[in-house]
């Protein structure tokens, strides 16, 4: 009878009425504040189950202010309410306010239930507040809510982003009952913690126990996948569970098989995704980056903005990094155009840095320094990257210049030190160079490291001065590595003081015995200085420690392509006109004064075949098929994996001078700008 009398009283239908028409005010807040002050008229809103509810909306429509102040004004100790309003801060990101809440509840003596906790862990994982995690691990153990599996799961995910996987994995071992969450939330940890295998590990045993795995899980599963064995099983297991038409999971494998290496796989899942929103288009780009394949990636980067779909700044800067290793002018100024659209206004100081970057290694330091005059923000390593291009293109005035510039209102770091260094080294600053490094501990602070050795022996090794280069690595601080011996290898060959080389030799290959490049420049030495008998021993231990050189090739771009030539090479489809050119070529600069440096063919033959060897470099035939390809004027630019030989240098000279040509060249040390019959190194490489 008393079920029926309620029935019939009016105003409890009213206020049930009223709760149903503040959920259909939906997404409308202004809808919301209107039937809010229709009802204050009725004096409804004195109805704790109406107020609650109004509260709700309120902070689900995200206007927290106004649901606080609502909850404010109502002094009341019903749980219900409370956990509401700590709900509603939490689901819109106010977590220092709802943990605020949380210690009024308590001192209050509010006992906080279930419900209360899982929105509070959440606030403390998101802040990364592990000291009030603890606490409130205390009380769900003081409360007696220990077993509830959705606030061990909550305990595990808000340890494991504080860094305290060794905590979650004790949550988790110590839950009587698991659900899929609380083996998503674990696998979740382990990610959280670089413990991939350990997470493929756990989702192996999840599927062994007969858990059928949550979306969550094998999003999860999938971050922690680090072979192709690995990602065939979870995609098995996301067909087995009919996920593989969900479009986080498709961009999720696409990330996963781009990561094994599989792009091919990765690009047809992405193909296949309907809709692709940015994280999608993001996730198949940086898939191409990784895998070294930067056209492919900038491709589906113009793609995806004539879609109307514009990348942020991660993605770009990424797409910057592989453009960097093809030195591609044409693809920096496509770059270029991307970032002048304005869309990364909140990252453009890292945007147009990495550009400067990139300009500077595709061999143009015009149009870096543009850039960088005209940021309306510079950093130190923004800085450091210009001086570096300075360096690199062998300007060491200009470095040291804008060097100066930045010590007045920017402090160096080490890696600014390594850059103005390596500048004054490419230039032959001895004194120059002398002077930075010695300011760096009495001026600002920074003690030397090992690079920072290395580039004072490379400075003093390239200038000829062996002998104090020597007296200084003896007096070296620290122990000399790799880095240090290696530029004093490097002067040697410079110099050809074969009794030093064999002393710096033997360090090196003990502490970097598997690379190539330290066997090779003492065989050249040996080579050069007519060592016969010792340059084939060295040969000899190259073949039997397992190392092998390193083959030479010249890389062009064409029309946005790319064309890659070794010595020799006779596999272009213009091989025959490259060859008829490069004749003519040659006597060109042979009656302006040019003669071939033997010495360069490190071969046991003729003069004549060493002579014929000389022409076929694959810097020659490089740059005879851009003098064939590119339009009159145009600069020729040729990225050289290894140090430009001797002889190409002499000969590019020339034909510089014959073909009135600029022609830059990026080797594995820095740039050489031909002009005119001579280069910006002046010789001094």
């Amino acid at each position: 009878m008393a079920n029926r009398a309620e029935d019939d009283d009016p105003s409890i239908i009213q206020v049930y009425t009223c709760t149903s028409l503040i959920k259909q005010c939906g997404t409308s807040l202004l809808s919301l504040k209107t039937f809010h002050a229709s009802m204050l008229k009725s004096h409804l809103h004195r109805n704790l189950h109406f107020l609650t509810n109004l509260i709700a909306q309120y902070a689900s429509l995200g206007s927290v202010s106004y649901a606080y102040s609502l909850f404010s004004s109502t002094p009341s100790a019903d749980l219900f309410l409370w956990n509401v309003m700590i709900r509603g801060l939490v689901d819109n990101s106010h977590y220092h306010h709802a943990i605020l809440l949380y210690k009024q509840m308590l001192r209050l003596g509010i006992q906080p239930d279930n419900f209360t906790f899982p929105f509070i862990i959440k606030a403390c994982s998101c802040l990364r507040h592990f000291e009030f995690g603890i606490r409130v691990h205390q009380d769900v153990v003081k409360f007696g809510y220990q077993s509830q599996v959705f606030i061990s799961n909550s305990l595990i995910t808000m340890y494991g982003k504080c860094d305290k996987y060794e905590l979650s994995r004790q949550v988790f071992d110590e839950m009587p009952d698991k659900n899929a969450v609380s083996w998503s939330a674990i696998i979740g940890a382990c990610l959280q913690d670089d413990r991939c295998k350990e997470g493929f590990s756990l989702f192996r045993q999840m599927l062994s126990e007969g858990s059928r795995p949550s979306r969550g899980a094998i999003l999860n599963a999938m971050a922690c996948v680090r072979s192709h064995e690995e990602a065939d099983d979870v995609y098995r297991v996301v067909v087995e569970n009919g996920l593989d038409l969900d479009q986080s999971v498709q961009s999720a494998a696409a990330g996963m098989f781009a990561r094994c290496g599989r792009v091919e796989v990765a690009r047809k899942l992405f193909d296949g995704i309907m809709s692709k929103d940015l994280v999608t288009w993001a996730t198949t780009i940086e898939a191409y980056v990784k895998a070294d394949m930067p056209l492919e990636a900038l491709g589906l980067l113009k793609q995806m903005m004539l879609q109307g779909i514009f990348p942020d700044a991660i993605t770009l800067l990424g797409v910057i990094r592989a453009c960097s290793t093809l030195a591609s002018f044409q693809l920096a100024h496509i770059v270029h155009g991307i970032i002048t659209t304005g869309f990364f206004y909140n990252q453009l100081l890292a945007v147009e840095t990495a550009l400067i970057d990139l300009y500077v290694k595709c061999g143009s330091l015009t149009y870096a320094r543009k850039v960088f005059d005209g940021m309306q923000e510079r950093n130190i390593i923004t800085w450091s990257a210009m001086i570096s291009g300075y360096g690199m293109h062998g300007w060491g005035r200009e470095a040291l210049n804008l060097f100066d510039q930045m010590k007045a209102s920017v402090k160096p770091d080490h890696i600014t030190f390594v850059s103005i260094l390596s500048a004054c080294s490419h230039s032959g600053l001895v004194a120059e160079g002398w002077e930075c490094f010695n300011s760096m501990a009495r001026d600002f602070g920074v003690t030397p490291r090992p690079e920072h050795y290395a580039c004072m022996v490379d400075i003093l090794g390239r200038a000829g001065k062996l002998d104090e280069a020597c007296d200084f690595i003896e007096r070296m601080p620290v122990r000399p590595n790799a880095a240090v011996w290696g530029a004093l290898l490097g002067a040697c060959r410079i110099h050809l003081n074969v009794d030093l080389a064999e002393m710096v030799a033997r360090a090196l290959f003990d502490l970097d015995p598997h690379n190539a490049g330290r066997y090779v420049i003492l065989y050249n030495i040996y080579t050069l200085t007519g060592k016969r008998k010792e340059a084939d021993s060295i040969r000899t231990l190259m073949k039997n420690r397992g190392v092998k050189k390193i083959a030479g090739y010249s890389v062009i771009e064409i029309k946005n392509k790319l064309y890659a030539f070794v010595a020799g090479d006779r596999s272009h489809p213009q091989t025959d006109l490259i060859y008829s050119e490069l004749e003519r070529l040659m006597d060109r600069i042979r009656q302006e004064g040019y003669t071939p440096d033997i010495n360069f063919v490190l071969h046991d033959v003729d003069e004549e075949t060493k002579e014929s060897m000389l022409y076929l470099h694959s810097e020659k035939l490089a740059i005879v098929f851009g003098l064939l390809n590119l339009g009159p004027g145009s600069v020729i630019r040729i990225r050289k994996n290894l140090r430009v030989c001797g002889d190409c240098h002499t000969a590019t000279k020339f034909i510089s001078k014959v073909t009135g040509r600029e022609i830059v060249v990026r080797d594995a040390h820095r740039f050489h700008h031909f002009k005119n019959g001579a280069c910006s190194c002046r010789d001094y490489w």
